[in-house]
């Protein structure tokens, strides 16, 4: 069994619902490993129970995978923590909190070459993904968490952590919305940072 450890860009809710990616293909990641689009094609199609796990422990299973999904960006998979599990609401409060923001994929390369000084996975067996505390590839990050008894203190964070927004923009966002934004162009209040962030997440 290898293990593949990605930042995991999902998005969790305070069900402890979870969803983003597992896996972007293409990227080369510390280990030196690219993989290739389509390589859970198959094990996927097997219909073999993916095991959500903390950590690549057997005994840690803290919650399920309802859907796993080969695409063309990678593997895409949404699942629910379970909460009424001590493990599983211990796991999901370090989610929240941003102490723990990577998933690991355990599996068995069944094909793979040599390209460049990387190793192309181009088949792999997938057995299980569990939430871990270090990431190895840095393509994916976490971008929203959405939880009932999300603070303002804790939305800013997002912003100013996840989405890279200063803390002054963060703060007229989340006071008047889009609008607010847009007020802060229109009057020619910000900086480079506000004409770079309209230019690439808007368009006005």
């Amino acid at each position: 069994m290898e293990y593949k450890q990605l930042s995991l860009e999902w998005k969790a809710d305070d069900s402890g619902t979870i969803e983003g990616y597992g896996s972007v293909y293409g990227n080369k990641d510390l280990g030196g490993d690219i993989v290739v689009a389509g390589a859970f094609t198959d094990s996927l199609a097997t219909g073999r129970k993916i095991k959500m796990l903390s950590q690549h422990d057997p005994h840690a299973v803290i919650g399920v995978w309802d859907e796993l999904a080969d695409d063309g960006k990678g593997l895409r998979v949404k699942g629910r923590i379970l909460t009424q599990v001590q493990a599983g609401k211990d796991a999901y409060e370090l989610v929240k909190a941003g102490a723990m923001d990577g998933l690991s994929i355990g599996y068995r390369t069944l094909r793979a070459k040599d390209s460049n000084g990387a190793r192309m996975i181009e088949k792999a067996d997938l057995w299980e993904v569990s939430l871990v505390t270090f990431p190895m590839n840095e393509m994916t990050r976490i971008d929203a968490v959405k939880a009932a008894d999300l603070t303002e203190r804790d939305f800013e964070r997002v912003l100013t952590r996840d989405a890279g927004l200063s803390r002054s923009i963060a703060q007229r966002l989340m006071a008047g919305g889009y609008d607010a934004i847009k007020a802060m162009r229109d009057a020619g209040d910000g900086s480079d940072e506000l004409a770079a962030l309209l230019k690439a997440r808007f368009t006005l």
